[in-house]
């Protein structure tokens, strides 16, 4: 285990997980705002191994998201390396992404990892800015963006979707309600 929080825990993807990262993968609602349709099994099957399955040095990647009551998999969260307009990680900047299953949505879960993430981000390993973006339309994940305390610095048009992007710098983050300096939360988030 890598984090925790009151009712997750974040640990390295296990070969275990691949029916549940699956199921996500193949489920229109998740893939509505990110990526737009359903992956097939293989297709899931070989992201999950090719990017998933693989620990990074630095910690900088998507993380099993573990709920704690049933100690099911509920998705993947984490802050994965800030990429460039050529392509190249920026030094010192992260990108938060928070997927949860839909059987979990609407529990306050994503605002709850998204404050735990923020805080390892800044706090562990020592990010200067972490960004974020939300698919124009998707206004769950843009009001878990507000609650966040990142600030939406632009919105980009494109041809067939937009795209809103938040940034976020250390002593802005709102991680410190129902967290104490452990990454445990020690009231239930909302």
């Amino acid at each position: 285990m890598i984090l925790e929080t009151e009712r997750l825990f974040f640990r390295q993807h296990e070969p275990a997980d691949i029916d549940a990262y699956c199921a996500m993968e193949a489920d229109p609602d998740v893939r509505r705002y990110v990526g737009g349709s359903p992956r097939s099994r293989a297709s899931a099957e070989e992201r999950f191994r090719r990017e998933l399955a693989v620990a990074p040095d630095d910690w900088l990647t998507l993380l099993a998201t573990v709920d704690k009551e049933s100690g099911l998999y509920i998705g993947r969260c984490g802050v994965y390396p800030h990429f460039g307009p050529a392509g190249a990680p920026i030094r010192g900047e992260g990108t938060l992404a928070l997927y949860i299953a839909r059987a979990y949505w609407g529990r306050g879960l994503a605002t709850e990892a998204g404050r735990a993430l923020l805080r390892f981000g800044f706090d562990t390993l020592g990010l200067s800015r972490i960004v974020a973006t939300v698919q124009v339309g998707n206004d769950a994940s843009d009001h878990v963006m507000s609650k966040l305390g990142l600030r939406l610095v632009r919105t980009e048009h494109g041809a067939h979707c937009s795209w809103h992007h938040y940034e976020i710098l250390p002593g802005q983050a709102q991680v410190s309600e129902g967290s104490n300096a452990s990454g445990k939360s020690d009231t239930r988030s909302p």
